[in-house]
């Protein structure tokens, strides 16, 4: 049977989760189909189409899945679901907010954050903050998995060519509707794509330090900033810049790592981390055990001189 990857996407592009969700399906084994549930989503359909290994798109469109509200987005995909196997989320905020609903519908159990496919019904995923991996084996016909994307590399976005299938679209549920949105202004990468991030911990002392000290060198590398929770519940950093299991999973090509300890839950969303930096005055610090380069001083003469000899 084959194995459907839901599309995060903004119904004008997929976003790079979808990318790595899909290396993730072709390891169970199978056709990979991808749904792009969305409204006026027919640009997000067709990069969909283009990824290498994805044979068929089912599209449905429609006002209600606009916004990806749980309740429409499932139904849309229970709609479609006895054709498939594995049913794969992102495990993004909204791959989380619809798989559990898909998986109580359809009775079977969900396997959340799956960092590794070892067979069609076995899998690897993180547990206590990463310190431990459980193998999960399923027995269920139908497998609802929301996958840890850092786990998995990236399909290739282009070199594919899949056919697109118009699928009904189900009906708006109406048991919710969106409001609206805040979204935040960054002229930064986005933290979970971003290739370099640069975070910062409770030492920096002040949002004021904060910005002073990180921004430079985020400047210098052209990278997205990040924050360790310490410092976002200080005020230093805004929510959406933090990173770790209560934050963002991160896999950047180079972490750079400032006056940040290295708690196990921030260990937990970086340590995939291609090549990791760590400025700490602390040579006992914790995030001197996983990172491949250490510098035992402080940040506040440190970074600027890093930034200068860039």
């Amino acid at each position: 049977m084959a194995t459907l990857v839901i599309a995060d996407h903004d119904n004008a592009s997929i976003k790079g989760s979808t990318l790595n969700t899909v290396t993730a399906a072709i390891a169970c084994g199978g056709d990979v189909h991808v749904l792009v549930a969305g409204a006026n989503a027919g640009a997000a359909a067709a990069a969909a189409a283009q990824i290498t290994g994805v044979s068929k798109v089912l599209h449905a469109d429609a006002p209600g899945l606009a916004h990806g509200l749980a309740e429409n987005v499932a139904a849309q995909v229970l709609a479609v679901a006895s054709g498939y196997s594995h049913i794969l989320f992102p495990a993004t905020a909204g791959g989380k907010n619809v798989a559990p609903r898909v998986a109580a519908l359809l009775d079977v159990a969900q396997l959340s954050d799956v960092s590794k496919v070892i067979s069609a019904d076995t899998f690897e995923r993180p547990i206590y903050a990463g310190n431990a991996i459980a193998t999960v084996q399923s027995t269920d016909i139908t497998k609802v998995l929301t996958v840890r994307t850092t786990g998995f590399d990236p399909a290739a976005a282009n070199g594919g060519s899949a056919a697109i299938d118009v699928v009904a679209a189900q009906a708006d549920n109406g048991s919710s509707t969106f409001v609206g949105s805040e979204i935040a202004k960054n002229d930064r990468p986005e933290l979970t794509a971003a290739k370099i991030i640069v975070s910062g911990g409770r030492a920096l002392g002040s949002a004021e330090k904060f910005n002073e000290v990180m921004m430079p060198l985020a400047d210098k590398l052209g990278a997205a900033i990040g924050a360790s929770r310490a410092a976002v519940d200080a005020g230093y950093a805004p929510n959406d810049w933090q990173v770790g299991q209560t934050g963002k999973i991160v896999a950047p090509q180079l972490y750079v790592a400032a006056g940040i300890s290295g708690a196990i839950q921030h260990l937990a969303g970086m340590k995939d981390s291609k090549v990791i930096v760590a400025i700490n005055k602390d040579a006992e610090a914790p995030i001197f055990s996983v990172a491949d380069y250490g510098l035992e001083a402080d940040l506040f003469v440190a970074v600027p001189e890093l930034v200068a000899a860039l």
